[in-house]
């Protein structure tokens, strides 16, 4: 490395970047269950010409990074275009050579029940050491190919707001894979509870969350039961979930909240097994829908007050019930609206910008594509664009994506490895927070000397992607020509002036693509 070019590579600095104006037309998704037809909603900006550089912004914040080929697919289409099919987006295949990963993997073709009750089957930890660490291993296989998936479609989905949106909400209701039997669950969870509802309906999504065995194992709802309460989802579900810290809500909404929640649970019987011995007056409450029960026989039937009003509902429809309320509840339409503002924006978002996102969310019901409409409409939002600090799962996602472009990586673990090493395991934060947004949690002097040397592994030997066996010659050349690539070129003008002296010191292309990757520019969207 070149030694001038060494002190500035740990300090990213923001870098003005002119921004010109452009034309916008966003309307708002279609994103709910399948045959689910709500109506566009329209959005009009100023018009005026977009060049490569602002298309290259505008990539690299609403989806997972630019690069040349969906650079050449905006200038085609017209951002207006673009960002109507990312707003409302329609099953499209992945390139044959990715979607043909995602087929091959068990959480594709096993339905979650055949998997956790398989599992289950195995004999349990009194037994041999061996059948323990066969059943440990599967579990992380599991867990493994959800994470593998999820690259793969941030990488090449031609969705590429959905597939954010589908990590933005994966956080906002984290589990983690540590726990239990979760590992086993996590493919399911994103695909079925998060991804359908990713830009549709917060109170679809809300429920979805709610119903899942992931969600209820994590956070110990299959414990809760009348005269035995636990009170760790009701407590997370408003104060992460919903309203937020300073939401409005007591400790005895909590309390009343987790007995709302009292018998939703999990059943590892299979499907077709009779159901519980329930008392007669309450057989008709039961409910069984794959892994989720809601048992009669453990729900608290009493009397509940949430939020000031009681609770009309009986039995499951009471937290239906429960859901509406915190839903619609004013503090929730600004704690999900700061949220996305944090995400999409800047760490500390305009306080005006929060309030009319928040308004647009509770006109619309919680409809997310709308709350995202009176963002990307805003003028906060074009201010923010290429200054967004990037977590570790973006950076690596967007440095393969400008690197490699099209060409679909064989392998994603040398991906999962770097962003482990900066300490964003997918699906592996402890605490139901989630990681945070902000850049003061990724940009320490450690975490950039840990960049430089992911950005010299995508730069100078990313070859390592493209190879399906670990003991396998790499091909050559090992590095990717991206002083050549029509998105590079487009972006040089808006380097910084030590960005561009760091890159004439370049002795040889693989020291020339580290730098570019490793530079102040590179680190923001």
């Amino acid at each position: 490395m070149a030694a001038a070019a060494s002190p500035w590579l740990f300090f990213p600095r923001r870098v003005p970047m002119a921004l010109a104006a452009c034309v916008l037309a966003l309307l708002a998704a279609c994103a709910g269950a399948p045959g689910d037809r709500r109506p566009l909603v329209s959005v009009s900006l100023p018009s005026a010409p977009m060049n490569e550089a602002a298309r290259l912004r505008w990539l690299d914040r609403v989806g997972w990074g630019a690069n040349a080929s969906s650079e050449a697919q905006l200038a085609r289409r017209g951002l207006s275009l673009w960002m109507r099919d990312q707003l409302n987006p329609r099953s499209a295949p992945l390139p044959p050579a990715a979607q043909a990963q995602i087929d091959a993997m068990a959480i594709s073709r096993t339905p979650l029940d055949q998997l956790v009750t398989g599992l289950d089957a195995l004999p349990d930890e009194d037994q041999k050491k061996a059948a323990r660490q066969a059943y440990q291993r599967r579990l992380n296989e599991l867990a493994r190919e959800a994470q593998q998936r999820f690259v793969l479609r941030a990488l090449y989905s031609p969705n590429q707001l959905q597939e954010q949106m589908t990590w933005f909400w994966m956080n906002h209701f984290n589990v983690n894979l540590r726990k239990d039997n979760i590992r086993a669950m996590l493919g399911d969870y994103e695909e079925n509870a998060i991804r359908p509802h990713a830009l549709g309906r917060f109170r679809d999504l809300l429920g979805a969350t709610l119903h899942h065995p992931a969600m209820l194992r994590y956070l110990d709802n299959a414990q809760n039961a009348a005269n035995r309460i636990n009170e760790n989802h009701a407590r997370e579900l408003m104060e992460l979930h919903t309203m937020g810290v300073g939401g409005g809500y007591s400790q005895a909404d909590v309390q009343e909240l987790a007995r709302v929640l009292t018998g939703v649970g999990v059943s590892y019987q299979p499907l077709d097994a009779p159901p519980p011995n329930v008392r007669p007056a309450l057989r008709a409450d039961y409910v069984r829908r794959g892994l989720f029960e809601f048992n009669p026989n453990r729900h608290d039937y009493g009397p509940k007050t949430l939020l000031g009003q009681p609770i009309q509902s009986r039995g499951l429809a009471e937290a239906d019930e429960a859901l509406d309320r915190l839903a619609r509840a004013p503090a929730t339409a600004r704690f999900v609206s700061r949220k996305l503002a944090v995400y999409f924006v800047s760490d500390e978002p305009p306080q005006a910008l929060v309030e009319r996102m928040a308004a647009a969310f509770t006109r619309s019901d919680g409809d997310i594509a709308v709350t995202l409409k009176a963002m990307f409409e805003s003028p906060e939002f074009a201010a923010s664009l290429g200054r967004k600090f990037r977590d570790p799962v973006h950076y690596v996602i967007a440095g393969v994506r400008l690197a490699y472009d099209e060409r679909v990586v064989s392998n994603v673990g040398p991906m999962l490895g770097w962003i482990n090493r900066m300490g964003q395991q997918l699906y592996g934060h402890e605490t139901p927070d989630g990681y945070p947004l902000n850049e003061a949690a990724w940009a320490s002097a450690g975490q950039m000397n840990t960049r430089f040397e992911i950005a010299r592994a995508i730069g100078a030997n990313g070859a390592v992607l493209f190879r399906t066996d670990d003991k396998a010659p790499l091909e050559k050349p090992a590095f990717p020509p991206l002083a050549d690539s029509h998105a590079v070129r487009a972006m040089q003008a808006g380097l910084g002036a030590d960005t561009r002296e760091a890159l004439a010191q370049a002795r040889n292309p693989q020291e020339w693509n580290t730098f570019l990757l490793a530079s102040p520019e590179l680190m923001r969207r």
